[in-house]
C-alpha cells in the first residue's frame, strides 16, 4: 500500500513542504496518498544545485557512475512488488501490466549501467592533404550540462526512467517533473537515488502544477528539455526553450498492416494486446487495422471473438486486462468520439460501453477518415478496422496521418518487408509483430507530429552528451 504522504526530492533530499497534491486510486476514484508540492521557488533553487553539482559529477569515474546505476538496479528488484502495486493504483495499470513496467524499469537502468562504461570517442586521420600533415585528431563525449525532464503518467516508471538513468550514465544532473497524475513512480525512484553518494544537486524530482512549471522549459541555466506527452504541449515548450535541446516524444494513431500470408491467428493475438494492453494509453497502442480484402472477414471475426474475452475491473485483480483510463473526462472523450464514427457511418463491431473510467474494449469498421477516431490520437481502448487490396494502398493508408511512431506489419513477403522499411514515414516498423513492441536499448522515437529525437538508452546518451575535438599537431 502506499503511504500517507511522500516528499519531493529537492538536490538529493526529501522535502515535505506541503501534502497538497491530491493523488487517487484510478480504480475507486478515492485519494490514496498526498505528494508535496514544488513552488517556483524549489524549482530555480533546484535548478541552482544542479549547475553547481555538475563539476563534480563530471569527475566521477565511468565505475562510479555505473556503480551508482547498478545501485539501483538491485534496489528495484528488492522492491518490485512494492512499485508495481504502487504503479497499479496510481495509474490504474492492472498488476500484470504494472509488473512488466517495473521489469522495463530494471531493465533500463541495467542497459544504461552497462552503456556508462563504454562511452567511447574516435582517433581520426586528419592528414587529408599537406596542408593537415603532421596533425592528428580525436574526440570525446562529455556531458552537455544540467537537463530538464518532462515525464507524462502511462508509464510513470519507464519513461522516467528513460531520461534519468542515461543522465546518470553520463555524468548529467537533471530536475525531473512527473505528471501529476502519477508522480509516486518517479518518487519512488527518488528514495532509491537518495541512498547513493551522487553530489549534492544530482537530482531533483519536482511535482508541480503545470501553470507553475514554466522555469523547466524556459532557464538557460538548463542545456537539455526532454519531454514526454501530448503533441500539443511538446511543441509548444519546444517554442519557448530557447538555446536548449529539446528531445520530444509525442503521440501517435499507430497503425498495423495484416497481409494475406501471415499467420492470422498469431496476428489476431498480438494486435489485441497491442490495441487493449494497459487500456489503449500507449502512445505506439493500435489504433488502426488494416488488412488484406481476401482474409478481412475471418481476421475481423476473429478479433472480435477474442476482443469480447477481455476482461474489465479492478487492476488489482490478476485476472483484468482493462482497468480505467487515467480519468473519467478521459473515457467521456473518448466514448464521443466512438459516437461521432458511429454517427457519421462507421459500424460498431464490439464494446463501446463506459462504466465511470473504465471503456470497453472496442472495434470498429466503415469510419470515415476524418474522423477523430482515426485522425488523432485515441489514447485509449478502441481500434478501426479498414480493408485493402494492394499493399502499396495499405502502405499510403499507414501515411496518411499526422503522426510517425511506429507501424507494425504482418507478413511474410520480404519484397513487402522492404517496401515498408523505404516507404514508411515513421520512427520503426516492426515486422511480423505490433507497433507497441518495443525493447528498451532500440532507438525509440517518431517523425511528423509523433516527435523530435530518439531515446533508447544509448541514443538518450548522445544527446546528453557533446562532441569535444583534440587536434593534436606534431612540428
Amino acid at each position: 500500500m502506499l503511504k500517507k504522504s511522500y516528499p519531493y526530492y529537492l538536490a538529493n533530499k526529501p522535502v515535505q513542504a506541503n501534502r497538497d497534491l491530491k493523488v487517487t486510486d484510478k480504480y475507486t476514484g478515492d485519494v490514496a496518498t498526498r505528494v508535496a508540492l514544488a513552488d517556483a521557488k524549489a524549482i530555480d533553487q533546484a535548478i541552482g544545485k544542479a549547475v553547481d553539482a555538475a563539476p563534480a559529477l563530471f569527475e566521477r569515474t565511468p565505475y562510479e557512475r555505473r556503480d551508482i546505476l547498478q545501485h539501483c538496479v538491485d534496489r528495484f528488484r528488492e522492491r518490485a512488488e512494492e512499485f508495481a502495486m504502487a504503479l497499479c493504483i496510481e495509474a490504474g495499470k492492472p498488476i500484470k501490466d504494472s509488473r512488466g513496467e517495473v521489469t522495463r524499469l530494471i531493465d533500463t537502468f541495467r542497459i544504461a549501467a552497462e552503456e556508462s562504461v563504454r562511452i567511447n570517442g574516435e582517433v581520426m586521420n586528419l592528414e587529408i592533404g599537406p596542408k593537415s600533415k603532421g596533425y592528428r585528431g580525436f574526440t570525446r563525449r562529455v556531458p552537455i550540462g544540467p537537463c530538464s525532464f518532462i515525464s507524462p503518467f502511462n508509464f510513470p516508471l519507464n519513461l522516467a526512467a528513460h531520461k534519468v538513468a542515461p543522465a546518470l550514465a553520463v555524468g548529467c544532473p537533471f530536475v525531473l517533473k512527473p505528471a501529476s497524475l502519477t508522480p509516486i513512480g518517479a518518487l519512488l525512484i527518488g528514495e532509491i537515488l537518495a541512498e547513493t553518494d551522487l553530489p549534492e544537486g544530482a537530482f531533483s524530482i519536482l511535482p508541480c502544477r503545470r501553470d507553475g512549471a514554466e522555469l523547466f522549459t524556459t532557464d538557460e541555466r538548463l542545456k537539455l528539455l526532454s519531454f514526454t506527452g501530448s503533441p500539443d504541449v511538446g511543441w509548444k515548450l519546444k517554442s519557448e526553450a530557447g538555446k536548449k535541446k529539446v528531445v520530444l516524444e509525442l503521440g501517435g494513431n499507430a497503425a498495423c498492416v495484416v497481409d494475406a500470408d501471415a499467420d492470422h491467428d498469431d496476428a489476431v493475438a498480438r494486435i489485441v494486446f497491442g490495441a487493449f494492453y494497459q487500456s489503449g494509453q500507449s502512445c505506439i497502442g493500435v489504433q488502426r487495422i488494416i488488412i488484406h480484402e481476401s482474409v478481412y472477414d475471418e481476421v475481423k471475426t476473429k478479433l472480435v471473438q477474442a476482443t469480447r474475452k477481455l476482461k474489465s475491473g479492478d487492476p488489482k485483480d490478476e485476472e483484468t486486462f482493462i482497468g480505467p483510463m487515467i480519468s473519467e473526462k478521459e473515457a467521456k472523450r473518448l466514448e464521443e468520439w466512438i459516437h461521432s464514427a458511429v454517427q457519421a457511418g462507421g459500424t460498431l463491431l464490439c464494446g463501446g460501453e463506459r462504466n465511470g473510467a473504465i471503456l470497453e474494449a472496442t472495434l470498429l469498421e466503415d469510419v470515415p477518415k476524418d474522423q477523430a477516431i482515426c485522425a488523432q490520437e485515441a489514447f485509449g481502448p478502441v481500434a478501426v478496422l479498414s480493408a485493402f487490396k494492394d499493399f502499396s494502398n495499405a502502405l499510403d493508408e499507414v501515411n496518411d496521418s499526422v503522426f510517425g511512431l511506429q507501424a507494425g506489419i504482418f507478413t511474410r513477403d520480404i519484397y513487402h518487408m522492404l517496401e515498408a522499411w523505404d516507404r514508411l514515414e515513421v520512427g520503426g516498423v516492426i515486422i511480423g509483430d505490433v507497433p507497441s513492441w518495443r525493447v528498451d536499448h532500440m532507438p525509440y522515437g517518431g517523425v511528423k507530429d509523433s516527435g523530435l529525437g530518439r531515446e533508447g538508452v544509448r541514443y538518450a546518451m548522445e544527446d546528453m552528451t557533446e562532441i569535444r575535438n583534440l587536434v593534436i599537431r606534431t612540428p
